[in-house]
Formats: structure tokens, C-alpha cells, sequence
């Protein structure tokens, strides 16, 4: 499986281009569609989630062989309203240029607050994108919940 780990900052060009980080464009190299699946966060209102194709692939082969196997053939025939299908209704195919760029739809962007730079965040199976600011404040908040629930487990 694929790993997304560590922090990257870069810029966003005029046309909305922004060069996907070296190590998560090499993580993503052996997938059959080069570039990223991106869809707003369900989890993180300011960001981006992002994928390699292949995970959003296994994502909708288990839902179906779930549908299959529960012998619910309507739902596997006319869809089930599930986080999947609400997932790829949102998502975005964002093919690298030659480069190793991507263009940020402005409907994934402008949500997320991102203008000039983009901050990409390693997730394990998938990363995040942000706004430096707003990732930023995030991430320090998430730290002092974690120092704080860390400290109150010790002694």
C-alpha cells in the first residue's frame, strides 16, 4: 500500500498549478493513472483529501462485493447513497503534467482557502491538501490535544 508521510509546502501558480511533492509523486508512480483523485474533506472542512486512483478502485470493488455478498441487488444496480458514492460524485481526476504538476479545480480550492502556496500533509494511505495558514492552526491545535490527552494518560 501506498504511504503518504511528512509536510510539504509549495507555491500555486496564476493557472492554479502546483507541483505535487517529489516522494508523494513517487509513491504514486506505479499507478495505472498518473496524477491524483482529490475531493473536498469530509473530515476537514479547510482541506483537500487525495489518493492514488487505485485506492479509490479498491474503495468501490469492496462496496460492491459487499452489496453482492448481502444479496442487495438493487443497491449494487442503482446505487446506495454510501460515503463511496458521495465520495466520487465530489471527486476530481487530476492528472500530472510533465512536471509533476497538477491543476486545483477552483471548486476544490477556494473552499480549502487555497491561493498562492498549498501545503500537502502525508495521511498514511492519503494526503491532505491545505492552505499553510489554516493547516497551520490545524496542526497546532491537534498537537496540544494529543500533549494534553498524552499527559493525562501518564503517571
Amino acid at each position: 500500500m501506498t504511504s503518504f508521510l511528512s509536510t510539504f509546502e509549495n507555491k500555486v501558480d496564476r493557472k492554479g498549478r502546483v507541483s505535487v511533492p517529489a516522494p508523494f509523486r513517487t509513491a504514486l508512480a506505479g499507478e495505472s493513472f498518473q496524477g491524483i483523485i482529490a475531493y473536498p474533506s469530509m473530515a476537514d472542512r479547510a482541506a483537500i483529501d487525495a489518493f492514488g486512483r487505485s485506492v479509490l478502485e479498491e474503495l468501490n470493488r469492496r462496496q460492491f462485493d459487499r452489496t453482492m455478498q448481502e444479496g442487495n441487488f438493487e443497491a449494487a444496480l442503482l446505487g446506495s447513497d454510501s460515503v463511496v458514492d458521495t465520495i466520487m460524485a465530489l471527486a476530481h481526476e487530476l492528472p500530472f503534467d510533465s512536471e509533476g504538476r497538477i491543476v486545483l479545480p477552483a471548486s476544490l480550492a477556494e473552499p480549502a482557502g487555497i491561493t498562492e502556496r498549498a501545503t500537502f500533509v502525508g495521511r498514511g494511505s492519503r494526503f491532505q491538501i491545505w492552505a499553510p495558514e489554516a493547516y497551520a492552526r490545524h496542526q497546532k491545535a491537534a498537537v496540544e490535544a494529543l500533549r494534553a490527552r498524552v499527559g493525562r494518560n501518564v503517571g
